[in-house]
């Protein structure tokens, strides 16, 4: 059986899809040791136990592989340590749809491998270049009611109305704001407050007054 030590170490692994992501990752590392934790959201106390699950000595290599939709902030930073300082022997691999989902803490421990087609980004009905404040607080209202998921792909969606459709070149405090927006979600903020935030980067100084 020829084994994937010298071939699949740590990583973080972007896909179209979570569950079809793992079950690729699966069949490569067929005749591994390969522990898995599936979840939507991954928790406090999932990063617990693939800590601990990662403290079990082993003989030969084993894949921790953590697979989610959104991981949220404390999981990540209890995670830090050990993706620094694993275990011998011991290789993790996180699987999600977004490197936005992760803290830049955690992409800088990790080389990042994307796996993905051409995604479709959810459309948003609003324009950046012409933003004010009544388009502004309408696109909020109309939206302060997704789920998570739903909306970090608007949040996505966003992004991909600014620098693709619109072309524009994000200032330092703009893309920092998608990121704590990405960040707040995942810690379950207040979606009309996170919208306002990254929305009003974008406002000019002269329409911030209707």
């Amino acid at each position: 059986m020829q084994h994937f030590d010298e071939r699949v170490r740590s990583h973080i692994l972007i896909v179209d899809e979570v569950e079809e992501g793992l079950t690729r990752l699966s069949e490569q590392l067929q005749g591994e040791r390969v522990v898995t934790y599936l979840r939507e959201d991954f928790l406090i106390e999932d990063a617990k136990a693939a800590i601990a699950e990662a403290y079990i000595s082993e003989e030969r290599t084993k894949y921790l592989i953590l697979g989610a939709k959104s991981f949220n902030t404390i999981s990540q930073n209890s995670l830090l340590k050990v993706l620094e300082e694993p275990p011998r022997n011991i290789e993790f691999i996180l699987i999600a749809l977004s490197k936005a989902i992760f803290l830049p803490t955690i992409r800088s421990r990790l080389p990042m491998v994307q796996n993905i087609s051409k995604r479709v980004a959810v459309e948003v009905d609003i324009s950046l270049l012409s933003l004010d404040l009544d388009s502004m607080f309408r696109f909020v209202k109309a939206n302060d009611r997704l789920k998570k998921h739903d909306a970090q792909e608007l949040i996505e969606g966003i992004f991909h109305q600014a620098v693709v459709n619109e072309q524009l070149v994000l200032t330092p405090k703009q893309s920092n704001a998608f990121e704590k927006a990405y960040r707040l979600i995942g810690l379950n903020g207040r979606l009309q407050s996170i919208l306002v935030m990254l929305l009003m980067t974008f406002l000019p100084e002269s329409r911030r007054v209707s």
